[in-house]
């Protein structure tokens, strides 16, 4: 006999209701169907649960159709990590079919997509070269993106569109087609990127200029303004392995062109990564929508995996 004064609840009168009555958010209808041999890319994606992350990954494919079809901006925003993961010829097949009108990057992304096209290798061993103080020290990657930056801000252009037209001069022939910046270039593809000063490596390099590098990313930030004014009633937003710059910068780029009285609701946003960070979750997936309308989707899956899947799933739309 237990020695506690007070006793367990009695369930003896508890109301019931009938299950048929009280129905159910998960239905039988909505599971998934097992994938038969042979039956194509697209027989898979039919066959995906209508549930959770199943839904969300056939709205997002949803989106960026009706979004390509009506002539609406699709504009993703990288972090490093997906260069870095051999994404640039899937990002570049998008481009050439219509679902990306435009790149935002945080300065990893470009550093690394601009080693690819220099060297075609990226991605030092951090743990073994940063005990010597050798780390982020490549010359030609700090030399010749600082004088991209330094060349291109006496022009008056942004540090994407300089990175590129650099990158048309001094590109290794056989890495070139592995760039981004080089494509969306040479396919007058707006394309910005967004530093910090002090959070990429050649801010550590003799020739860099702070005051070029500020007025280049802020030239830039100026034009991603322009690009997301125009996600207004239909447009698309990826947010793609950035925790940090890209849903910073993007938030405030929303701010600056409703505060400008310019119209933007009705959009759709996406964060595709394989961490689900605070950021991206409130700035890209949620606080965009706030009295504005649209949807918002974070899909969680290596880069890697990912956005190959969801490029499948937009070319066997058959549009």
């Amino acid at each position: 006999m237990s020695t506690y004064k007070i006793k367990p609840i009695d369930f003896t009168r508890l109301k019931t209701v009938p299950l048929q009555t009280r129905g159910g958010k998960v239905r039988a209808e909505d599971f998934a169907a097992p994938y038969v041999k042979g039956g194509g890319f697209q027989t898979w994606l039919d066959s995906l649960p209508k549930i959770l992350a199943g839904d969300s990954f056939r709205a997002v494919v949803n989106a960026l159709v009706a979004a390509r079809d009506q002539g609406k901006p699709i504009l993703w925003g990288l972090g490093g990590h997906v260069i870095k993961c051999g994404l640039a010829p899937v990002l570049k097949d998008l481009m050439a079919r219509g679902y990306a009108t435009a790149f935002a990057m945080n300065g990893s992304a470009a550093i690394h997509d601009f080693e690819i096209a220099l060297a075609g290798h990226t991605s030092e061993d951090v743990e073994a070269v940063l005990p010597d103080g050798s780390f982020g020290t490549a010359e030609e990657t700090g030399r010749e993106m600082n004088q991209a930056v330094i060349s291109g801000d006496r022009d008056d252009i942004g540090m994407g569109e300089a990175l590129g037209r650099r990158l048309q001069e001094i590109a290794d022939p056989v890495h070139a087609p592995y760039s981004l910046l080089l494509a969306a270039y040479g396919g007058s593809i707006p394309l910005t990127v967004h530093v910090a000063i002090g959070t990429d490596t050649p801010h550590m390099h003799p020739a860099a200029d702070p005051a070029a590098l500020g007025r280049a990313t802020h030239r830039d930030f100026g034009l991603l303004g322009s690009l997301v004014a125009g996600l207004n009633e239909g447009g698309v937003y990826l947010n793609v392995g950035s925790a940090v710059v890209m849903p910073e910068v993007f938030l405030k780029a929303v701010s600056t062109v409703r505060n400008l009285g310019r119209p933007l609701a009705n959009f759709t946003t996406v964060n595709l990564d394989f961490l689900q960070h605070y950021r991206p979750r409130v700035n890209v997936v949620e606080r965009p929508h706030s009295k504005a309308g649209g949807h918002g989707y974070a899909i969680t899956g290596h880069h890697e995996l990912m956005l190959p899947l969801l490029a499948a799933a937009l070319i066997e739309s058959g549009r």
